[in-house]
């Protein structure tokens, strides 16, 4: 008995209709395309027409005919194999009717052969429709399972659309879901103009040489969907592209391109193994919508970089300002930016608080761009009115930074580095913890960068005396908890010591 299609039909009703019409001499078979019993009405083990079938086969019988009506096959002296045709709607053969009589009444009841053929007609007009009916409400189901997960990966991929950072991860997340959604064993997204792979296997079985696959996709098949800027499917291990593009890898292969406008910039492969399903147009879908996603990530990252990129031009600017100035602080603020950075590190700040760090430290003294030359550049002691000048300038930093939106996070840091532990600070003489941490983070490598740079009326000392003033001030001057996290920093001898010419002094163990 085969497992068939034509097994989900409700086939004991036409065993019911055909009994009650036909009667029970003339038992009922019902076989699939090829001729294999799928159903007869007198029961499956002692069937009268099944054995009847089987005589016929083992005989070189060959079932004929396409939907032009009842044929007859005498199987013995004795039997007759009378049978009928199930036709879809789109031509194609599903399956046969069957029916058994005594050789001898087929030879005489010409008149009941009719009633039979009619019969047969009927209850296969039934099957038939009923048959469409299935295969309808399958495809339907197919459909919305299809539509389903389309929907899901629309969800998934929304959900990391809303989290969106910019860098590798968020690429590696997109793909990984992409993966899971479609059940595929690998699927990669490949930009090779800034050499970028990423991956995600979800194997069905080993891929030895993965590796190689990965390289492979990098090199022609890249090039090939970057020419013909349409997404590509490789079901078949004969198709002849595989031989220019996907060499010699025994590999199912959907490959969408990722486009940046009217430019491809990447492309999205999924890969399975040659014994799972083929790629079907559903998953022709969801890669592409997944392409899609990936592109419109990858003009958000273009616009962040675009803005980053002029953020940090305006920045250089102010700062350039600032320090034409003075000629003796060039360079102080990318040395406070620097050390204050190797701090936030070192506390393990998260990557919003090293961005608003990264800012506050290097724009720490902009404000001095609205203290007169006279005061800044002085190279002697500062009267008490000089000096009042120079403790304005954390506020006019921070009525500069105040109204750029993206540099809210970094006001705090350059409006407070002035502030002193003990409250002595300005310019609101915060105290102890209530500074903020950006702020306690840049005092200390504020204070390190005075020490050890040169001025127009002393020369810079060097690193161990920093340290020493700054150990002398810690818990007055400086957070002590900072200061000891700085300290950790240097011991470990970081390269910017060097870099930025800071003299060393050798002590006496």
């Amino acid at each position: 008995m085969s497992d068939h299609p034509l097994q989900q039909l409700s086939l004991e009703r036409y065993g019911r209709w055909w009994r009650r019409l036909a009667g029970e001499a003339y038992p009922l078979a019902l076989c699939d395309s090829t001729g294999a019993l799928v159903w007869a009405s007198d029961g499956l083990t002692v069937s009268r027409v099944a054995a009847a079938i089987a005589a016929a086969s083992a005989n070189g019988f060959g079932w004929q005919g396409s939907g032009d009506g009842m044929r007859r096959h005498d199987v013995d002296s004795a039997t007759s194999l009378l049978y009928f045709p199930l036709v879809s709607a789109a031509g194609h053969a599903i399956g046969w009717l069957a029916v058994t009589v005594a050789r001898s009444d087929a030879d005489q009841a010409p008149s009941e052969l009719d009633r039979l053929a009619e019969l047969l007609e009927d209850i296969a007009g039934g099957i038939r429709d009923e048959h469409r009916l299935v295969f309808e409400l399958d495809a339907m189901a197919q459909e919305l399972s299809e539509r389903y997960e389309e929907l899901h990966l629309v969800y998934e991929l929304d959900k990391h659309a809303r989290k969106f950072e910019q860098g590798r991860e968020t690429y590696q997340n997109l793909v990984q879901t992409c993966a899971q959604q479609t059940n595929v064993d690998l699927v990669a997204f490949l930009r090779p103009s800034d050499n970028l792979t990423v991956s995600f296997a979800n194997l069905s079985k080993p891929i030895h040489n993965l590796d190689l696959v990965l390289v492979e996709m990098r090199g022609d098949l890249y090039r090939f969907i970057h020419s013909a800027r349409e997404t590509v499917v490789i079901n078949d291990k004969t198709d002849p592209r595989r031989a220019y593009i996907f060499t010699d890898m025994p590999y199912k292969l959907l490959a969408a391109p990722v486009f940046r406008g009217d430019i491809v910039v990447a492309v999205l492969v999924l890969v399975n193994h040659d014994y799972k399903a083929d790629f079907t147009n559903s998953d022709r879908k969801i890669t592409e919508m997944t392409a899609n996603q990936l592109s419109a990530m990858i003009h958000m990252c273009s616009m962040l970089d675009e803005m980053q990129d002029f953020t940090e031009q305006m920045a250089a600017a102010l700062i350039e300002s600032v320090e034409a100035k003075d000629p003796y602080t060039r360079g102080h603020s990318e040395r406070v930016h620097q050390i204050s950075m190797e701090i936030g590190r070192a506390l393990a700040l998260p990557v919003k608080e090293l961005d608003n760090l990264f800012w506050g430290a290097l724009l720490h003294d902009v404000g001095k761009i609205g203290i007169p030359d006279a005061v800044l550049c002085k190279p002697g002691r500062l009267t008490r009115d000089e000096y009042t000048f120079i403790m304005v300038h954390p506020e006019r930093s921070y009525e500069i930074l105040r109204h750029i939106d993206r540099l809210k996070g970094a006001v705090p840091g350059a409006r407070h580095h002035q502030e002193k532990y003990d409250g002595s600070g300005y310019p609101h003489g915060l105290k102890g913890k209530n500074i903020p941490l950006h702020g306690r983070i840049i005092a200390v490598a504020d204070t390190y960068d005075s020490i050890t740079s040169s001025r127009a009326y002393r020369a810079g000392r060097s690193h161990e005396a920093a340290m020493e003033e700054i150990g002398n001030v810690s818990g007055t001057q400086l957070d002590p908890d900072i200061v000891e996290v700085f300290r950790k920093v240097c011991a470990a001898d970081p390269a910017w010591i060097a870099h930025f010419g800071i003299k060393r002094e050798l002590r006496n163990a």
